[in-house]
């Protein structure tokens, strides 16, 4: 009996141990703050970058069916959106699942489905939809487009291609250009050089801006993996930054690009929206029936950005000069293609005022980042300003800052020469007047930062916007040189 009872006393003993550590331990993870995302890349999961998920634009798939607050499904209540998908095959919103927290996209064998009577033209070819080499084809697939667009971060996939004669596409497109984060195929029927095989993970970027004509392919990289892409799900992440491109596999560093190396044919300059599609390449071969049904499966689509204290990093691109400012609270038209660059109610471009043409311009090559900025030409001997200004000028709208002080900062490139003092800048609604000046005094042929005070006591009404403009008071009577201004900034105070 001593015996069992001093046992008993060290049970006690060690189980009121256990307790009060576990207690403590409580108490200490308690005290653990918890991120705003759980997620962190692959390649950084200490997130020692500070990546933050964009929400809008990420989505576990949890559930029983697609998010469409997030998601466009192409097809879905007879809307497509910039085309039907790659011929012979036809988008179906019927194809798109979701189901044990998975993104499923069907390829399927429909004889009865009523393929648009329309061809796609794929290059110099033309394709009906449902016919392949003038025999029936009847396959459907399926696509999924992100409502929101973004404007660099990482973006990472967890994924695994259909079995089939199918691509696996996991891709995006903004103004004037395209980022395929991977081509996958995981049964080719065709072997062709340069082509893709099951082994092949394509990352490639293209050249939308006119002239569109194919090939339009700008770079890439194709990784040989040591898998079949259609037998494992893998994780597959790119980070695309303001400069540069990095590939990830696995949360291992693949290959990278950067702008210094890319000069002009760096075209990611805007913000993209994601796409998730499968498609059929026929030059790689066309699907058997009993191939089919065949599934791309995606246990999630996560991106993230890193924090910026420029009040006008969302809209980045606009104030560089790289293309247009997004309205995204009007619908995205349904017909907008990458190369589209016609104003309509979701995206606006720099106006300038009559008489400015001659001697502003948006032009290329000449730039602090992306690959464009604003020109002003300049004049000759024996030549003046034709008009008392020059404008450049936002569509209305365009700003939405809150009452406080902050300093507006730009860009500028001087050439040697007689130029204007200053640059004025107006904020519209409520007007607030700034002038940027000396310049006479900046060094010259190279990029200096010029900055100035703004201080506002209400904040933007729904109409507000910028003005940029060049004064003939300020300029030379003759021999005014070139200036290049880019890259608008906005920071608190």
């Amino acid at each position: 009996m001593k015996i069992i009872y001093k046992i008993l006393i060290v049970i006690i003993f060690f189980l009121g141990y256990s307790c009060t550590n576990s207690t403590s331990q409580n108490k200490e993870e308690s005290k653990i703050e918890i991120p705003v995302s759980k997620f962190y890349p692959a390649s950084d999961l200490e997130n020692k970058e500070g990546w933050v998920l964009n929400e809008e634009v990420s989505d576990e798939f949890e559930g029983t069916e697609i998010d469409k607050e997030k998601w466009f499904v192409e097809g879905q209540d007879g809307d497509y959106y910039i085309w039907k998908g790659r011929a012979p095959s036809q988008y179906a919103p019927h194809n798109v699942v979701v189901k044990d927290g998975k993104l499923i996209l069907k390829t399927q064998w429909e004889p009865d489905f009523a393929f648009a009577k329309e061809a796609y033209a794929d290059g110099a070819n033309k394709d009906t939809y449902g016919v392949h080499e003038g025999k029936p084809l009847p396959v459907t697939t399926a696509a999924i487009v992100s409502k929101k667009r973004f404007l660099n971060g990482y973006m990472e996939i967890k994924s695994k291609s259909p079995h089939a004669a199918m691509t696996a596409a996991f891709w995006a497109i903004g103004f004037e250009q395209e980022l395929d984060m991977y081509e996958q195929m995981g049964v080719p029927k065709i072997a062709k050089e340069g082509s893709i095989d099951k082994y092949t993970n394509r990352t490639a970027v293209h050249d939308w801006s006119p002239p569109s004509t194919r090939p339009t392919k700008a770079f890439g990289y194709d990784e040989i993996l040591p898998y079949v892409t259609s037998e494992e799900f893998h994780v597959y992440g790119v980070e695309w930054g303001e400069d540069y491109l990095k590939i990830f596999r696995d949360g291992k560093f693949v290959h990278g690009f950067t702008q210094d190396e890319l000069g002009i044919d760096w075209v990611l300059n805007n913000p993209m929206e994601i796409w998730v599609d499968s498609e059929i390449f026929k030059w790689i071969g066309v699907p058997h029936k009993e191939e089919l049904p065949a599934t791309f499966e995606a246990e999630y689509v996560r991106v993230w950005q890193k924090p910026s204290d420029n009040l006008l990093v969302k809209d980045r691109a606009f104030y560089g000069f790289e293309g247009p400012i997004l309205f995204e609270e009007n619908p995205r038209p349904l017909k907008m293609v990458p190369e589209d660059a016609v104003a309509n109610d979701y995206q606006k471009f720099w106006l300038f005022s009559e008489g400015s043409e001659k001697y502003l311009k948006i032009t290329e090559g000449h730039y602090n980042s992306g690959v464009e900025a604003l020109q002003f030409f300049g004049y000759g001997k024996n030549e003046h300003l034709e008009v008392d200004k020059v404008q450049a000028k936002t569509p209305e709208g365009s700003l939405n800052l809150p009452a406080g002080e902050y300093n507006l900062s730009m860009k500028l490139w001087l050439d040697q020469g007689r130029t204007t003092d200053s640059i004025h800048v107006t904020l519209m609604n409520p007007k607030t007047e700034l002038v940027l000046s000396g310049l006479k005094k900046l060094p010259r042929k190279e990029w200096v930062t010029i900055k100035t005070k703004v201080s506002r006591k209400e904040a933007s009404a729904v109409n507000d916007g910028m003005i940029i403009e060049i004064r003939k008071e300020d300029l030379p009577e003759t021999k005014a040189v070139k200036l290049f201004i880019d890259d608008i900034v906005i920071k608190k105070n």
